[in-house]
This record gives structure tokens, C-alpha cells and sequence, in this order.
């Protein structure tokens, strides 16, 4: 089986990253090692698809939370660099600030998201109102996801059938987890992201389990390399 990295990114910015907030420098020497390294970048939907990975180097990129920066800085350097990313985005928020982490970072209006050339961005759900599965019952579960998908409709969005768990948490005691699972199927998403830090195998073992390696804005460029390689530094 293939190996995939899928890469986690939130906030950019032009000054010092640290945390969940990246540099646009660090950011760009990330994309470029990528680049020049031949790394192939895929949608999500795009893995649908397939039933094995092109030999070679393969990799997902993905940004949280569908910040203004993200269209400001991290789309010119994927044109850039001739690199995909999927924004997972949570709905509930467009046009305002992120008021679950700092309330002051903008997150993209319906038109910004609208105006994203879908050639290299896709667009992926991020729950509806940002809140912990872990602290909602199974019916709030359900009742978000489906707000999810009335809201892209009503507002003739193109959002690929994959979601990234808010703060990556989801049930995980064994019944609840099946009906978690069971939830997501049946409303259409064929994907569930979490955090994780390692390096996934594809075909995905555990489609509703899907691994990314959270990039932390004090990263060297070499441990950025490490961690693509190997996912979980001991």
C-alpha cells in the first residue's frame, strides 16, 4: 500500500508563525520543497477515485477553518508552486471572525469562497457550527450535518463529500463511533478527517479515520521533511 501524508494547516500571515498560525515565508519554503521534490498534490475527491496512487511522491494539502489568509496568502503560492489544497470550512461563520479560537481572525464570505478557482482549491466541510462531536449527542451530529449540506445547496456551493472534525475529536467508544459512522454515510460524506500525525496508507483502512500531520508555525524546513517522512517524531 502507497503511503499519503496529509498535511494540516490554519492561519497565515506575514508576520512570525507559531502554533496553528504559519509565516507566508515558512509557508512558501514548505510549497517549494514540495515542488522541487516532484511531490503530486490530490483533492480529496480525486482519491475517491482511484484504487491505488501514481508511483512517486503523493500528498494532500489541507487548511482549517476557511480564513481570510488562506485566500490572501496561501492561494498565490499554491499557483504558485502548480499545488491543490482542500479548505475544510465551517459554515456557520462565513463573513465573520472565529469566535471558538482567537474572535478576531476573518473568515471567508460566501462570495470569497465562491470566487476560489476549484481547480486548486477544494472545498470541504468543517461542521456547521464548529463544536466538538465528542460533547454533541448523535441527533446534533446528525442535525449539523445536514445544515451542512441545506446551506451549500441553497447557496449553489461545490463542496466535495469530505469533513474535517472540529478540533479533530470524534466518538470513539465503539457503539457510538458505528452510529457516529453510520451518520456520516448516510448524509453522503465518504471521508472523516482528524488529526493524528501520521502518514496514512492508501486505499484508506478507515476512511472516517483519516490521519493528517498537524504543521506548527515554528517548524523548521527540516522538521517539516521529518515529519512528511515519518509522520510522529519520538
Amino acid at each position: 500500500m502507497a503511503k499519503l501524508p496529509i498535511l494540516m494547516y490554519h492561519h497565515v500571515t506575514v508576520e512570525d508563525g507559531k502554533g496553528l498560525t504559519i509565516s507566508v515565508e515558512n509557508l512558501e519554503k514548505q510549497f517549494n520543497h514540495l515542488a522541487e521534490n516532484g511531490y503530486k498534490t490530490f483533492h480529496l475527491k480525486e482519491l475517491l477515485k482511484l484504487k491505488e496512487l501514481p508511483k512517486g511522491k503523493n500528498i494532500v494539502i489541507t487548511f482549517d477553518d476557511g480564513y481570510v489568509s488562506q485566500l490572501d496568502l496561501a492561494l498565490p503560492l499554491l499557483k504558485k508552486y502548480k499545488l491543490k489544497a482542500t479548505f475544510f470550512v465551517p459554515l456557520d461563520f462565513l463573513g465573520k471572525t472565529d469566535t471558538w479560537n482567537t474572535s478576531s481572525l476573518e473568515i471567508m464570505t460566501l462570495e470569497q469562497l465562491k470566487s476560489l478557482d476549484s481547480k486548486i482549491v477544494e472545498l470541504g466541510f468543517h461542521s456547521f457550527y464548529h463544536k466538538k462531536y465528542t460533547e454533541l449527542s448523535n441527533a446534533e451530529i446528525e442535525a449539523d450535518t445536514r445544515r451542512c449540506l441545506e446551506f451549500v445547496s441553497e447557496n449553489g456551493l461545490r463542496f466535495s463529500p469530505v469533513l474535517a472534525y472540529p478540533y479533530g475529536k470524534f466518538p470513539k467508544e465503539k457503539a457510538r463511533n458505528e452510529i457516529f459512522k453510520k451518520t456520516l454515510k448516510i448524509n453522503g460524506i465518504e471521508y472523516g478527517l482528524r488529526i493524528g500525525n501520521r502518514i496514512n496508507s492508501f486505499p484508506f483502512k478507515k476512511p472516517f479515520e483519516i490521519e493528517r500531520i498537524d504543521v506548527k508555525g515554528e517548524f523548521s524546513l527540516l522538521k517539516f521533511r521529518q515529519k512528511i517522512r515519518f509522520g510522529k517524531l519520538f
